[in-house]
């Protein structure tokens, strides 16, 4: 797999066409994703209470209910972060694939800051999907985190 967003993007809406016009519905989604712009929101947190791998356990297992975990290749994260990516579904009937990365990283023995990215292809329709469930993934994760202290 790649780290590259617009790739995996394209790709998650070919597997869309797939399904509903097979090699060639593959094809035509790859191409008009190719040429669509991004939607990506970021939203930014801390929690307290629970080192940066614990956070990142729970972040993946409420990402892998909401979607399909991506694996990446490529550089790895410095010690003390964690990086967990999903594709979920978004905009109208969940059918766009939305491409979530949440960081997170050690900011001392009591706290986690929290990054989280939407990224989606737009089309004619702005449904910002990338932005909404942005904001949704970090609504859930201050439910299932603890606030910092203090």
């Amino acid at each position: 797999m790649t780290d590259d967003e617009d790739l995996i993007l394209t790709e998650a809406l070919g597997a869309v066409g797939a399904a509903g016009g097979g090699s060639g519905g593959r094809f035509g989604a790859k191409f008009a994703a190719r040429r669509l712009k991004k939607n990506v929101h970021e939203v930014e947190l801390t929690v307290g209470g629970v080192s940066p791998a614990e956070a990142a356990g729970r972040t993946a297992d409420l990402l892998l209910r909401m979607g399909t975990p991506v694996r990446t290749a490529g550089t790895r994260p410095p010690d003390g972060v964690r990086v967990v990516r999903a594709l979920v579904g978004g905009g109208f009937g969940n059918m766009n694939p939305v491409l979530v990365t949440v960081t997170l990283t050690g900011t001392g023995q009591e706290a986690t800051e929290v990054r989280i990215r939407g990224a989606a292809k737009e089309g004619l329709i702005k449904q910002r999907a990338g932005e909404k469930t942005a904001r949704q993934v970090a609504t859930l994760l201050t439910q299932h985190l603890p606030a910092p202290r203090g």
